[in-house]
């Protein structure tokens, strides 16, 4: 019997964009506030789906294929701490009606699909640091980057030799909003 995966649906951040986020983390937070995310690793979760089993990954990577939603920029204004899971998260204040509607829809496919899904309201956010369980100060503001997104991605977290990494599945693009030209 193959095995399970743990997968989760999520938006990317592009390289450039990671060293300028792991740059100003770096610069912004003490050594010990918590368990840097690798840059390789930043990204904004859609829909959690957990240890799945090949069968279930696959009608998922069909629903998804064809999924229409338009492509959206976000400002990312927002910064944060939750002490009881220890997550330090960058996040956005005013979330694009296209992101939330994505989100909406992933998470209830997967839902529909067996996959248990939080009753927490979806929160758009990027994890910057973990295990970071003691109180600690932010600061007062964030560069406010935007994120532009083109698309979306299944994502399968590996731990291994110690370290977990995400691998990208699949990716779907998101529908261009702007004006074609004739």
């Amino acid at each position: 019997m193959p095995e399970a995966r743990r997968l989760f649906f999520a938006l990317a951040l592009p390289k450039p964009l990671q060293q300028q986020v792991i740059t100003w983390r770096a610069e912004s937070f003490a050594a010990d506030a918590g368990r840097p995310v690798a840059a390789a690793n930043l990204h904004m979760t859609l829909a959690f789906l957990g240890e799945i089993s090949e069968q279930k990954a696959n009608v998922l990577v069909d629903i998804a294929s064809r999924i229409q939603s338009p492509d959206f920029s976000m400002q990312l204004d927002d910064l944060g701490h939750w002490p009881r899971p220890g997550v330090v998260w960058l996040g956005t204040r005013r979330a694009p009606t296209a992101l939330l509607q994505l989100a909406s829809l992933l998470r209830s496919h997967a839902a529909r699909n067996g996959c248990h899904q939080s009753t927490l309201p979806f929160h758009p956010h990027i994890s910057l640091l973990r295990s970071a369980t003691h109180p600690l100060a932010l600061p007062a503001s964030t560069p406010q980057w935007t994120l532009t997104a083109a698309d979306f991605g299944l994502y399968e977290s590996r731990f291994h030799q110690g370290c977990t990494r995400y691998q990208c599945l699949h990716s779907w693009p998101l529908v261009s909003s702007a004006p074609s030209s004739c």
